[in-house]
């Protein structure tokens, strides 16, 4: 299915936002709701479901915290999440400095957290149910760790040296955090040490040099402004200004060496890319100018671009239940891609002349029972 989404025809999501879209989440409970943030600090909330039951429609949106709305946020609304747990909560960050905690139903701030930088992203842990930390990276070096309990901003994670661009909890291991900065490095932290800082990735696998300490472990050439984990938590994938897209073993902090070419990466703050869940092998969606790069984790292998986009695309976000894909732009679009399963057969050609099968070669059956082949 994923092999060949194209652009859905079918479906439009409604056209709200004023502005460039940066960040979009659909919520793990249902997957049916999916938030969207704007340049001009809009965040906009959809319903994905066909509710008409027509076979062409309009994803609408339900509310919307506008411009007029007294809670806005004043600048460009960088990341947006749904609470992991249910749908009555969500979570945005803002270069207005600020992360607001909202409560659904109400689309008021039920909490705001202050911070003295401007904020690149924010992250709750899908998988915790010990602590309710969200962690986020902002201009300064220094990741924050905010606690929804209490509402504290108590905890902070030293060791980057320039602003952090991109922070992943471990779908695995509650306390594990990922953090990119524009330091080029990445790091993994406990929240639980002291001391923090488990590893910090190295592109060389300590081979540039023995006497390789930590201060000299770069994960890229060039500012890290894109983290993802796999959905089982053994691998991350990084991006960095270098071009580069780097696999690494998340437990042992190594470079696999996968080899992705070059991967155009003009972003000057966080890129919001994603990795698809429940495929065999999974693939990563990689925002590429106006288009999506989709490539084979494992392999490197570039498997298609998706066009569609007017202009930069900024995020893009995967729905694991129906292998759905949704992606926002600088063009103010949110466009839909989805499976096509079937070629599209010729108008004029009669029942009877159709070749047996029109199945994508993906899908053709290749077992065979004939003796002679075994």
């Amino acid at each position: 299915r994923v092999l060949s989404l194209e652009l859905n025809k079918d479906r439009d999501v409604e056209r709200i936002h004023g502005s460039g879209i940066n960040t979009l989440d659909i919520e793990p409970v249902e997957g049916r709701y999916m938030l969207s943030g704007g340049s001009d600090g809009v965040i906009v909330l959809y319903d994905l479901e066909n509710l008409s039951r027509k076979a062409s429609y309009t994803c609408k949106a339900l509310c919307s915290v506008g411009r007029s709305h007294p809670d806005v946020h004043r600048y460009s609304v960088e990341t947006v999440q749904w609470y992991p747990h249910d749908t009555g909560m969500f979570t945005s960050s803002s270069f207005d400095k600020t992360l607001k905690i909202w409560d659904t139903n109400t689309l008021q701030p039920a909490d705001v957290f202050h911070f003295e930088g401007t904020v690149y992203s924010h992250h709750l842990s899908p998988v915790a149910t010990k602590h309710c930390l969200i962690a986020v990276g902002t201009r300064s070096p220094k990741v924050q760790l905010c606690d929804l309990k209490s509402g504290s901003c108590s905890h902070i994670l030293q060791g980057h040296r320039q602003e952090v661009l991109a922070v992943s909890w471990s779908p695995r291991h509650e306390y594990v955090l990922a953090t990119a900065s524009a330091d080029s490095r990445v790091k993994l932290w406990d929240v639980r040490r002291a001391s923090g800082c488990l590893t910090t990735l190295d592109q060389h696998n300590g081979e540039k040099s023995k006497a390789s300490s930590e201060s000299t472990s770069t994960a890229h050439n060039g500012r890290v402004n894109g983290l993802c984990y796999t959905n089982d938590g053994l691998h991350i994938l990084t991006i960095g200004t270098d071009d580069r897209m780097r696999l690494w073993n998340s437990s042992t902090g190594e470079n696999t060496l996968v080899n992705y070419g070059k991967v155009c990466n003009e972003s000057r703050k966080g890129l919001k890319f994603t990795i698809s869940c429940g495929c065999n092998p999974e693939f990563a969606f990689v925002p590429y100018g106006s288009t999506i790069a989709l490539y084979t984790i494992f392999t490197g292998e570039l498997i298609t671009m998706l066009r569609g986009h007017y202009s930069t695309v900024n995020c893009c976000v995967f729905q694991p239940n129906f292998q759905e894909l949704y992606s926002g732009s600088k063009d103010c679009n949110i466009l839909s891609w989805v499976p096509a399963l079937r070629e599209p057969v010729p108008d004029d050609t009669s029942e009877k002349s159709l070749p047996q099968q029109h199945l994508n070669p993906a899908y053709e059956d290749a077992w065979s029972s004939s003796d002679d082949e075994g």
